[in-house]
């Protein structure tokens, strides 16, 4: 098996890995990270989505050697318990999770989005999440748990109005 050498949540992983391997798979079934689902195994419906480099992408269909020497973000080190990202507090806060499964891709995809445009409105955030399935009906809750976490961050870089 071959070597691979990336980050991921900030911590340095070195191991053999078979060629074959997605980089979903390294991440659950080698690391125990269990945030990232598998959905549909095609990349189409987002419950896989992590960061590479701080880009959402789907670790369904990524080759693990694929993003050797890169640095990979789960939900996992998105935030933690008691510092969760704003993203992670704002579902929270609207309770926009029910059965749970598509919850790390919409708060992964909501964060890449919300890193690159702050400030980004409701037309911008549908058009980004709209590549990840909901099948529970929780899209209003949803919406509304993003919209808040961009209403604080795009407040937080907001430049501070001269006195």
């Amino acid at each position: 098996m071959p070597a691979l050498q990336l980050t991921v949540n900030g911590q340095p992983f070195a191991g053999e890995v078979p060629r074959q391997a997605s980089l979903l798979h390294l991440l659950r079934n080698d690391l125990g990270l269990n945030g990232p689902k598998y959905g549909c195994g095609l990349g189409q419906c987002g419950a896989c989505t992590v960061h590479v480099d701080g880009t959402a992408a789907r670790a369904c269909v990524i080759p693990a050697h694929g993003v050797a020497g890169r640095a990979i973000t789960t939900l996992e080190g998105l935030g933690r318990r008691g510092h969760f990202h704003p993203v992670q507090q704002a579902f929270e806060e609207a309770q926009a999770a029910q059965c749970g499964y598509c919850l790390n891709g919409m708060v992964m995809q909501a964060a890449a989005l919300l890193a690159r445009e702050p400030q980004a409105d409701e037309a911008r955030i549908r058009s980004e999440l709209s590549g990840n399935l909901c099948r529970c009906g929780t899209h209003v809750e949803i919406l509304r748990a993003v919209s808040l976490a961009a209403a604080r961050l795009g407040a937080a870089a907001m430049p501070e109005a001269p006195r």
